[in-house]
């Protein structure tokens, strides 16, 4: 999010003309009219060939899920959007292991299902 931030207000101050436009200023404007996520974000973001408006809808609905369980972060969500997670796999395991600690049951004989 700083590097979206940072990018996008550097522009404005390019177009502004208080800055001179740089190369990655430029690939930065390039990348708006090609609608393609720019490579500096996407060098610091989740694997995507998606276009730069879908991105970011993507990321919006990425960031609404962290930022609704932050808000309450001692209770586990009753559904949870796994592609919208940077690493699912780690969240399940997570999910694994509080599960066996809270009823005494053996990690090694839980299972989990997905749809």
């Amino acid at each position: 999010l700083a590097e979206i931030k940072r990018s996008i207000k550097e522009l404005q101050l390019g177009f502004a003309g208080e800055l001179t436009m740089s190369e990655p200023m430029e690939d930065l404007m390039n990348a708006f009219y090609m609608d393609r996520v720019p490579a500096t974000w996407a060098k610091r973001a989740w694997p995507s060939l998606m276009s730069l408006g879908n991105w970011v809808k993507n990321f919006l609905d990425r960031l609404t899920q962290l930022e609704e369980w932050m808000n309450n972060p001692s209770e586990m969500p009753k559904v949870v959007w796994l592609p919208g997670l940077s690493s699912p796999q780690s969240f399940l395991t997570a999910i694994c292991q509080v599960t066996a600690q809270r009823n005494q049951w053996e990690l090694d004989k839980l299972v989990t299902f997905t749809k």
